[in-house]
């Protein structure tokens, strides 16, 4: 697994600060806010990309979604001590697949140069490397050619879903045998002027002034979603070729669903019913037995009132009065909302709530919303042993996708 988060740009400091409750918003400070209706984010802070296996060159010429997938997939890669070449070979490159999304792609890149192009219509200043450098696909490029991965490389992009569909969808290629192993996530950089511009006019962003209780999911006090910024990461392998090599395993992906609300360009179905059926595909697939699991929920979680309201009712439609049992927490209170990552990261904390028998936080919230009367883990960590976990992602567009997993 490999993390780069507004609260860790490593695993262990991601989830060491998800339990403790740490607030990783605050205000920008990359770019001038002052005209901007929107002044904080989760920002990734003290990024280093030379740490990750990158070179100046290389840096100088990409995006940061890119360097944040590229870091991300440096740390699962290392820590999956996958090899595709040389003595420690251990998996052939055709058996070894990518897939990275990002649900915008190069998207400060495409602001800078748009702006020249404004300024100049002969286009005589536009970089060469605008397009390779712009295209979502091309984090997901970056990572095959740096790890050799030879086999299916794809980039999925179905905005805040990007990368909980890619972990689904690299989970059916191995199950189904097209590769060995894959490396999939999700990376995004969207916290830029016109991404603040866009989503504050679409009123989906939270305007709060106070950073630390601005991201507020399922609190009566919410006032929209909180921006943020990184990748998520994970190395999938099929569990015979993973035991053979003597590989630790952190976790066994057993379930996938993928559904659309068909309904609505940006609002969720206000019935739940797409998404409760997207809950019960991955549900029915890992086994799920309400007489034995112990359920943890790791909740999409915006903090927008109509994802929160609708997000309960499909909790209700999927899993009936067990709703009322489960574990459920949204770390966007903590990471702001990662958009095409998020998915990933939040695949990341589930898989880590299981491993280490501890449900994190949905920090900030005292005041609940009536509608939305689950049990959110309000403000402070919970042991507790769980038996399986679920994270589900709803994208712009009516997509849904849900990733279940189960310890080892």
């Amino acid at each position: 697994m490999g993390v780069i988060s507004s609260i860790g740009n490593d695993v262990p400091t991601f989830w060491k600060n998800l339990v403790d409750g740490v607030c990783g918003i605050d205000y920008i400070e990359s770019f001038d806010t002052s005209e901007l209706p929107v002044k904080i984010a989760g920002k990734v802070k003290d990024f280093q990309p030379e740490e990750y296996g990158m070179d100046k060159p290389f840096v100088r010429k990409q995006d940061l979604f890119t360097q944040y997938g590229m870091a991300a997939a440096y740390q699962a890669v290392k820590q999956s001590g996958l090899q595709t070449e040389g003595e420690g070979k251990n998996i052939d490159p055709f058996r070894l697949g990518v897939y990275v999304g990002s649900g915008i792609g190069g998207f400060e890149v495409q602001y800078r140069e748009t702006a020249k192009m404004i300024d100049d219509p002969s286009g005589q200043w536009i970089s060469p490397l605008f397009i390779p450098t712009m295209i979502s696909n091309i984090a997901a490029g970056h990572i095959a050619i740096k790890h050799n991965a030879q086999g299916p490389c794809l980039d999925i992009v179905t905005a805040c879903a990007t990368s909980s569909h890619c972990i689904g969808e690299a989970f059916r290629a191995i199950k189904h045998g097209y590769a060995d192993a894959i490396i999939a996530g999700g990376c995004e950089n969207a916290t830029i002027p016109l991404g603040i511009a866009g989503f504050a006019n679409a009123k989906a962003l939270s305007r709060a002034e106070d950073p630390k209780y601005a991201s507020l999911p399922f609190n009566a006090n919410r006032k929209g979603f909180v921006m943020g910024d990184g990748a998520g990461v994970i190395v999938l392998e099929e569990y015979e070729h993973a035991v053979q090599r003597g590989a630790v395993i952190y976790g066994e992906m057993v379930g996938y669903g993928n559904t659309c609300d068909a309904y609505h360009p940006t609002a969720p179905r206000p019935d739940g019913c797409t998404q409760a059926k997207c809950l019960n595909l991955a549900l029915e697939e890992a086994g799920f037995d309400k007489e034995k699991d112990n359920l943890y929920i790791n909740a999409h979680g915006t903090g927008t009132k109509l994802n929160d309201i609708a997000e309960t009712t499909a909790y209700k439609v999927a899993l009936g009065d067990f709703a009322y049992k489960a574990h459920i927490s949204s770390i966007k209170s903590m990471t702001g909302h990662m958009f095409g990552a998020a998915g990933a990261a939040e695949a990341i904390a589930t898989i880590l709530a299981l491993r280490n028998g501890v449900i994190p936080p949905t920090i900030n919230l005292d005041a609940p919303d009536p509608e939305c009367d689950l049990d959110y883990t309000p403000n402070k960590a919970v042991k507790s042993d769980i038996t399986i976990g679920i994270s589900d992602s709803l994208g712009f567009g009516g997509h849904n996708a849900c990733v279940a997993f189960r310890p080892v």
